[in-house]
């Protein structure tokens, strides 16, 4: 059954800073915006400050949707979920600050806490949490842990020498410019990469390929209706308001003789 708090029970911290990996989901504020689901592992990179304070570290990725709905509206949701033991998801929800990387808030986060600087390491998100949530999780099927994959600090590890070697095209700020500057809806993202785009003349990625989203998702945003719904009831109240009159002026004295 599910149970909801205030903030993260006691109770509740261990098996969280015991778990492998988790999830991270936002969304911009437009109705036709991309709703985003992340996945994040290693229990090195991500912690339990207080009862009311997650974060998680932040590598960099091809994409940087968190980032951009973060700086735009601050909505997140943080889940886990176990594969091994009893069966519980619980979710934080919460709201989300971005430490970028070359930041003083950002170096005052890394030293206080003894995270590990990677060559890749482009933020850390704090997440202030107003209220957190547990449920069953009893169709989560049991996995069995094997290893956390090396891939990706292996890559910026080569980055990393191929960059202290002089070859400036292998630097993060570029490749943030390039690929992290800005959302699948155009929404800005990290403020380094922008800046290094417009300082170098780095053209972004194209990210939206193919048609738009659909216009329905509109449907229930904002005002409540679509135009064309409001237009409608407009019509209606009008044909609806003409027949009122034409019965109180002609039929209702008929009918009262």
């Amino acid at each position: 059954m599910g149970v909801f708090y205030e903030a993260i029970p006691d109770s509740m911290i261990p098996w969280i800073r015991a778990q492998k990996m988790f999830w991270v989901s936002t969304a911009p504020l437009s109705a036709q915006g991309h709703v985003n689901v992340s996945p994040k592992g290693d229990d090195k990179y991500f912690g339990v400050l207080d009862n009311r304070t997650f974060w998680y570290a932040d590598l960099t990725g091809s994409g940087n949707e968190t980032i951009s709905h973060l700086y735009e509206n601050g909505r997140i949701t943080v889940m886990f979920h176990a594969f091994e033991g009893p069966p519980r998801i619980v979710r934080l929800y919460g709201t989300g600050s971005v430490l970028e990387s070359g930041t003083a808030e950002f170096d005052a986060f890394v030293a206080d806490n003894k995270i590990d600087k990677l060559f890749g390491l482009r933020s850390i998100i704090r997440v202030d949490i107003h209220q957190a949530g547990s449920s069953c999780g009893f169709s989560v099927p049991f996995y069995e842990f094997k290893e956390f994959r090396p891939t990706l600090n292996e890559h910026f590890e080569r980055k990393a020498a191929k960059f202290k070697a002089g070859n400036e095209k292998e630097s993060m700020p570029r490749y943030w410019a390039f690929k992290n500057a800005w959302s699948v809806d155009n929404i800005p993202g990290m403020k380094v990469g922008l800046k290094t785009g417009s300082e170098e003349g780095i053209a972004p990625m194209k990210k939206m390929v193919g048609q738009p989203p659909p216009k329905s998702y509109q449907g229930v945003a904002g005002r409540g209706f679509t135009f064309f719904q409001l237009i409608f009831a407009m019509l209606f109240s009008a044909s609806l308001s003409a027949v009122l009159i034409l019965f109180a002026e002609e039929l209702l004295p008929k009918l009262l003789l």
